[in-house]
């Protein structure tokens, strides 16, 4: 919940990225203030205390961080924010995802709904799924986006009674009309469904919000320099990540740059022992005024997932000249630590404990105990050449 949370917040493709960074650091603390640990989704006791305008926002970002699980875990990888179907005030889904069924054939909306309130039940989040589809997502299917033509859509409404463990989810989609089957004539040779890559412009909306989270945001402001042709170019200085192994997969994560003691590139085999760390590791805990000593984890990338993309990220800086490519042909991986069944994807191998973490399908990660994880290496990306062993 805390990482699809602070994913949706940081979906804002032209948004700077020092307000990206306010923000879901905000919605971090909120969750952890006013939602109780627990098998069952509950409210802290506390949470009446909040004006109606406060709790109907908190309601809207969890609402959001569900319909994100929601999504990913029907298969789609890609999102973007939704505000560019509209340049007015006319009621519009939330979010645009790509991949999953839709790849080779477009995009899809979707519209997220959060609510609690006392008289909340089955029947109401049916109600606002339904009423938040035919409003804000049928208006659109079948029409253009940046992204692609809109082919499908769906309404996820959640909702719970503060003072109640427990919760109602509700999706209401596109209907589909079952075609009739056809035999095709004999002669009529088999055709072939090419591959599609993922497109560009919602790939690198996605990645600029994975390595904001991350705490990479010079990897950030290659992307915005790619995506707008006015803007400055960043400094063309290498960017180092840290590699480590984490559950059976290896991971990428942004290094801090701490002072150097001399010699060879800085390296330190207790790397989470040096205070440091724990000042500038991104996201390994939240800044005092939310909770001291209590944390989320980390955010990091799956290695296949981000050095394909950060490769891929410096083709299209040499390139900039004639534009960034329609598609991009990027990796996924089958998410772990959430699913739409009631048995969780948590990977144990060989541990007496099993690892506490959350893998989304375009690779990021949300490490609840980096502690666990070996350090590897240090690997740089460069502007110019891609990735490389530092």
């Amino acid at each position: 919940m805390a990482a699809a949370i602070a994913r949706t917040a940081t979906t804002w493709d032209d948004a700077p990225v020092a307000l990206l960074d306010g923000l879901q650091q905000s919605a971090l603390c909120e969750l952890q203030t006013l939602l109780q640990d627990g098998t069952a989704f509950a409210l802290e006791s506390h949470f009446k205390f909040l004006a109606d305008t406060a709790g109907s926002q908190f309601a809207a970002k969890v609402g959001a961080g569900i319909a994100h699980l929601y999504m990913d875990a029907l298969g789609y990888a890609w999102r973007a924010n939704a505000i560019c179907l509209s340049s007015t005030l006319d009621p519009h889904a939330d979010f645009i995802y790509g991949g999953g069924n839709a790849s080779g054939h477009g995009v899809v909306l979707a519209e997220a709904h959060g609510s609690f309130a006392r008289d909340a039940s089955a029947a109401k989040i049916v109600n606002a799924a339904k009423r938040k589809y035919i409003k804000q997502v049928k208006p659109y299917v079948a029409k253009s986006s940046p992204f692609g033509a809109i082919i499908h859509g769906y309404s996820v409404a959640f909702g719970s009674k503060p003072t109640v463990a427990g919760s109602f989810l509700a999706v209401s989609e596109t209907q589909i009309s079952k075609l009739r089957k056809r035999t095709p004539p004999p002669s009529a040779p088999p055709r072939d469904v090419p591959l599609e890559g993922t497109p560009a412009s919602m790939a690198l909306a996605t990645h600029r919000s994975n390595f904001l989270l991350m705490g990479a945001p010079d990897i950030s402001d290659w992307i915005d320099w790619v995506r707008l042709p006015d803007s400055a170019p960043p400094e063309r200085s290498d960017v180092p990540f840290l590699r480590l192994n984490y559950a059976g997969r290896t991971y990428l994560a942004a290094s801090p740059r701490l002072p150097r003691l001399g010699g060879p590139p800085w390296w330190i085999e207790d790397f989470f022992d040096h205070h440091y760390w724990w000042r500038f590791a991104p996201r390994a805990r939240l800044s005092p005024s939310c909770h001291p000593g209590s944390d989320f984890g980390w955010f990091v990338i799956e290695e296949k997932a981000g050095a394909e993309f950060l490769n891929a990220l410096s083709g299209v800086i040499g390139d900039r000249g004639v534009g960034p490519p329609a598609t991009m042909r990027l990796p996924t991986v089958e998410p772990t630590g959430f699913a739409l069944s009631a048995r969780d994807r948590i990977a144990e191998p060989d541990a007496d404990e099993p690892y506490q973490y959350a893998l989304f399908r375009d690779g990021l990660a949300l490490l609840g105990e980096p502690f666990r994880g070996r350090l590897r290496d240090l690997v740089v990306w460069s502007p110019n050449e891609g990735m490389s062993t530092g």
